[in-house]
């Protein structure tokens, strides 16, 4: 039994919670991830996973396994990195976690991490606040990017800042929500968007109270940036009943590009969306919030070359500008 790849398939399998999806993330069968899992099991002599027809989680003494299986394959992906490393030349893949809401941010540093060190490959997940911060504890993350507020002061946690999101109202006029946006761009237009981080115009600054009149699309209750809202809307005495209610930002996007619906983004979402008819955007104002975004690290290991170089990038005068350019407080045209 080759003890690493069981451990890998073990990890497979609790990101996937199935065992076909594992098997595929593994390039390998049905069968062969299961008979690999069961040859780990009568090696230990305990069982792992809870079986039915499915999948149905990890027993105990599983999760201690699972736990040492991370500490492992942690520990033999940074040895494969000092190995394949040379100075100033760092290679190996690199696991980010990022809050969806951050996921336009994530993606911009990921390709300047590749861009810059074109050895490291790295691995980018959507995810929930809870979900990277136990991934950075059980060390099947790398990094994470998402809201400094939740794990601020908490032991074990290292925080590097990049920049503080501030939240906007995008909406669509109920008069252009039935016209289909033209799709073609212009050589002229494509230059004069990439020369700034926003093509969407965006208008003077509207209150919450304001903008909750409007029929809401939000995120589910579970997400950390809906628990944001909800606390602004509580200091006002609002009570809001959105309209839709989704736990994908795409999807946010898109409904209000349909419109005639309405949603609070932060501006690391504004700047990608694309201008159309009756689309239009408002920063939000009294209260003013301000999240601080950060990334995350585990403070409990010794860093693989791959995430000290992403670390080393994170702090960069160059990085954090552009990160704040395409975030955050976005360029107000009347």
């Amino acid at each position: 039994m080759n003890l690493i790849d069981a451990y890998r398939y073990l990890a497979a399998l609790e990101r996937h919670r199935h065992f076909g999806r594992a098997a595929d993330a593994c390039h390998i069968t049905q069968p062969a991830l299961s008979n690999a899992l069961r040859a780990l099991e009568s090696n230990l002599g305990v069982a792992i996973v809870r079986r039915s027809r499915q999948f149905e989680g990890f027993t105990p003494e599983g999760q201690e396994v699972l736990a040492v299986a991370h500490r492992i394959l942690r520990e033999q992906e940074t040895l494969v990195q000092d190995l394949a490393s040379s100075a100033g030349q760092p290679r190996g893949r690199l696991v980010i976690g990022t809050v969806p809401t951050a996921l336009p941010i994530a993606a911009r540093f990921a390709a300047w991490l590749v861009r810059h060190h074109p050895g490291i490959a790295p691995q980018l997940r959507s995810m929930a606040s809870q979900d990277i911060e136990s991934g950075l504890e059980d060390l099947s993350l790398d990094i994470g990017l998402g809201f400094a507020e939740r794990v601020q002061g908490r032991a074990g946690v290292q925080l590097t800042p990049q920049y503080e999101e501030h939240h906007h109202l995008l909406w669509r006029s109920a008069e252009e929500a039935g016209r289909q946006p033209a799709v073609s761009v212009s050589t002229s237009e494509r230059h004069a968007a990439s020369a700034g981080p926003v093509a969407l115009a965006v208008g003077p600054s509207i209150p919450w109270a304001q903008a909750v009149e409007r029929p809401l699309c939000l995120l589910t209750p579970e997400m950390h940036h809906r628990a944001l809202l909800e606390r602004v809307f509580a200091g006002l005495g609002l009570q809001v009943r959105p309209v839709l209610e989704t736990d994908s930002v795409l999807a946010l996007v898109v409904a209000v590009q349909a419109g005639p619906l309405a949603a609070v983004m932060p501006g690391a979402l504004v700047a990608t969306v694309a201008p159309a008819p009756g689309l239009h955007v408002s920063p939000l104002t009294q209260p003013d919030l301000r999240t601080p975004i950060a990334f995350m690290t585990s403070a409990r290991v010794r860093p693989s070359r791959a995430l000290e170089a992403a670390l080393a990038l994170a702090g960069r005068a160059d990085w954090l500008q552009h990160a704040r350019a395409y975030s955050g407080a976005l360029a107000v045209h009347h």
